[in-house]
């Protein structure tokens, strides 16, 4: 686990997208993961600029989706999907059977797990995964309780989760349930990296770097990732002692 804390979220988004960069360059057709939410927004404007500039090619490069709100696709504006393609995929040159995300509206959740675990499988593993940090130390749609050896699953949602996940709606949104690739995707991906800003997000980083590992604290699971990297900015790493 290696922290690096940054003076400010624009250089900490940076540092993660240089990250990939130097993934993409090593291996073109990397199988590569990035979050949706606050936290990653950053650092995908700046693999856009990257692609605009021709510093990174991802032509060659697969991506899956880390997580979905059950019941919804790229049409509903708080959906994961929504804010990958607009974020991030329909900014590139990218076709559609390079991106496997997954489908939230399906009638078997239990099998488009598998489909997504088999995806990913077939690609040889993540190569590089990019991940936030909820309030409650949730990865993905992880919530506080799951096992760390779980792959793509359903979820549960935390009422921490369901509260603050109102905010990427523009009203009152029921939050069923979620769809996510597991812990153990993160733990086996070639390169994970975690990112967190604000001091909103201080207390959980505190309790998931230098707290006890336990699956009460799904972040925690970065202590057992010895390559692993924490991109902090200096709010988010406020209360830590070791840095």
């Amino acid at each position: 686990m290696n922290i690096k804390v940054f003076k400010n979220y624009n250089l900490l988004s940076e540092a993660a997208a240089n990250q990939v960069l130097q993934q993409v360059s090593l291996k073109p057709d990397s199988l590569l993961c990035f979050a949706s939410g606050d936290s990653p927004t950053g650092t995908l404007d700046y693999l856009i600029q990257y692609a605009k500039q021709g510093k990174i090619d991802f032509s060659s490069c697969f991506f899956v989706g880390l997580d979905e709100w059950i019941g919804m696709d790229e049409k509903n504006e708080g959906s994961c999907k929504h804010y990958l393609y607009t974020h991030f995929l329909n900014h590139l040159k990218i076709e559609r059977q390079q991106i496997r995300l997954f489908d939230a509206k399906c009638v078997d959740t239990e099998l488009e797990c598998l489909k997504m675990n088999n995806f990913i499988n077939e690609k040889g593993g993540l190569d590089l995964i990019i991940v936030g940090v909820g309030i409650n130390g949730h990865i993905g749609l992880n919530e506080p309780g799951t096992n760390f050896s779980t792959y793509a699953h359903y979820s549960i949602l935390d009422e921490v989760t369901i509260k603050v996940g109102q905010k990427y709606f523009k009203q009152q949104t029921e939050l069923p349930g979620g769809i996510t690739l597991g812990l153990r995707h993160l733990t086996e991906s070639k390169k994970a990296i975690l990112i967190a800003s604000g001091n909103k997000k201080a207390d959980i980083i505190v309790k998931a770097l230098e707290g006890t590992i336990s699956a009460t604290v799904p972040a925690s699971i970065f202590q057992t990732i010895p390559g692993s990297y924490i991109l902090l900015d200096n709010d988010s790493a406020g209360k830590l002692k070791k840095v």
